[in-house]
């Protein structure tokens, strides 16, 4: 951004460069609240969604957690009844045969069971955590213990011969012993069945969470879509009823300019008719007045014209490298009957070796002269006109670009109309309250312009200091030439 008057440059809370983020349309705003609406309603559905798919997760978990444990625990416990089964069995087996052979087998086979439900139970009570799961796996184990020595006692009597001794042992001890051993095991999985009806419990109830939260997610997504609906649609009512109200106002404005000279010409045709005018003097006055009120009249026409066509995309421009200078000068020629009546001054800083840049030349002098006509129009406290051209590195584009500045000292722009100035038909308070002939189109058609181009337009202003309109443009490269010539080629073939 060019400025060259220093006390522009320091601006009181505004901005020194600004682009209005308005479009082509007054619903821009809109829409783009509408758009940060939606990204929200997306942020809230996706933070919902992630808690609901962690409780899925999490259910998943324990789902496969309570399976792996439901399996290894009943195998386990299975085990050890099977095992501790197997050791009475073989003690019993002893006792009903007379066989010493078989005998010493079936001993050999208790004294291998026992030992499995040995390492079952310490295992058990390695993997225990709860203290009744403790009690009971010491319990098992006391009681173990206690019946394998009564079946050492059985199997000792057995082998020596005295079955009777042994029968006798074993019904007054080890039935009690051993019946103690199965209660244990029956407690034990007692407390596993309840243990797995507790984490199924969880389970069940993690999946309720889940799907309360999941009917949740798509009450609040139907109730923030309907919100975002409403949102929208009241939008863009109100950004019809806004260009409504704008084409009434550029109405009634076009309709106030036409008036005026529409109103002199008629005076001037009814006096040229009636032979009120006599001499020269006079004759050649009313011409000027004709010829001036004619010319604002074709002017305004113009305006309206142009706007219509760079709106509905029919204009055709011919993008070509041009010199700066030329354009500049073109643009002020061609504006210089109004810097004449208005008896401003303009300063052209154009700095020397200036790439060209590629536009359309009748699009480019249009788009300046309508910033030399906006800064006669609301820089008559300053009568002066600054136009300078420069070469600047853009950020945005990744390169060069020439900027065009047009300055004036006039009243700046309200920090309020900077959203609007931009906007076709918009005219700011300060110009209607001052009696600005316009219809608002001058700053619209330029921004097309310059958009059409390749380009775009930003504006610094200060209140009693005037205002700045710089016109952004890429820089032409010799490569961007050979391409040009190239398309053109192509489009005479």
């Amino acid at each position: 951004m060019s400025v060259h008057d220093p006390n522009l440059r320091k601006t009181s809370g505004e901005s020194s460069s600004f682009t209005p983020p308005v479009g082509r349309t007054p619903g821009f705003l809109s829409r783009y609240s509408s758009a940060l609406l939606l990204l929200l309603v997306v942020g809230l559905e996706a933070g919902v969604v992630q808690f609901v798919i962690r409780d899925f997760h999490s259910a998943n978990a324990e789902v496969q957690s309570m399976y792996a444990w439901s399996v290894l625990g009943l195998r386990r416990i299975g085990g050890l009844q099977y095992d501790a089964q197997e050791t009475r069995r073989a003690t019993l087996y002893a006792l009903t045969t007379n066989d010493s052979n078989l005998q010493v087998e079936y001993a050999d086979q208790t004294r291998e069971a026992d030992q499995r439900v040995t390492d079952g139970i310490a295992d058990y009570l390695q993997q225990a955590k709860l203290p009744t799961e403790i009690e009971a796996g010491k319990r098992l184990r006391r009681d173990w213990l206690a019946y394998l020595s009564v079946r050492d006692e059985v199997l000792a009597s057995i082998l020596e011969g005295s079955t009777k001794e042994a029968v006798a042992l074993d019904l007054s001890h080890g039935v009690p012993s051993f019946d103690r051993v199965r209660q244990d095991l029956e407690e034990i999985k007692r407390l596993y069945d309840e243990q797995a009806s507790q984490r199924l419990t969880n389970v069940a109830a993690l999946a309720r969470r889940s799907v309360a939260r999941l009917i949740g997610v798509l009450f609040c997504t139907l109730f923030l879509a309907s919100i975002f609906v409403w949102v929208l649609q009241r939008n863009k009512i109100a950004s019809a009823l806004q260009l409504a109200r704008m084409q009434m106002d550029f109405v009634a404005s076009v309709s106030h300019e036409l008036r005026t000279p529409l109103a002199v010409l008629c005076s001037a045709a009814d006096n040229l008719a009636d032979g009120v005018v006599k001499g020269e003097t006079q004759l050649a006055k009313y011409s000027s007045v004709i010829r001036n009120q004619s010319r604002q009249i074709n002017g305004l026409v113009n305006q309206v014209i142009l706007f219509t066509a760079t709106q509905n995309g029919k204009g055709r421009y011919v993008l070509q490298p041009l010199e700066v200078s030329t354009v500049v000068n073109t643009a002020v020629d061609d504006a210089m009957e109004l810097i004449q009546k208005a008896r401003f001054t303009v300063e052209k800083k154009i700095d020397p070796n200036l790439p060209p840049v590629m536009g359309d030349f009748s699009a480019l002098s249009q788009c300046l002269q309508n910033l030399v006509t906006n800064a006669l129009k609301y820089g008559d406290r300053g009568r002066w006109i600054s136009i300078h051209a420069e070469l600047a590195y853009s950020k945005d584009r990744r390169g060069n670009e020439v900027r065009i500045s047009v300055e004036d000292h006039g009243s700046g722009i309200e920090r309020t109309d900077l959203f609007h100035i931009f906007e076709p038909f918009y005219r700011g308070p300060a110009a209607i309250a001052g009696q600005i002939h316009g219809a608002g189109l001058g700053l619209a058609i330029a921004k097309s312009l310059a958009e059409a181009m390749g380009g775009r337009l930003s504006v610094a202003t200060e209140l009693g200091k005037g205002s700045v309109f710089t016109l952004h443009l890429p820089a032409a490269t010799v490569q961007t030439e050979k391409d040009q010539v190239q398309r053109g080629s192509a489009a005479r073939v």
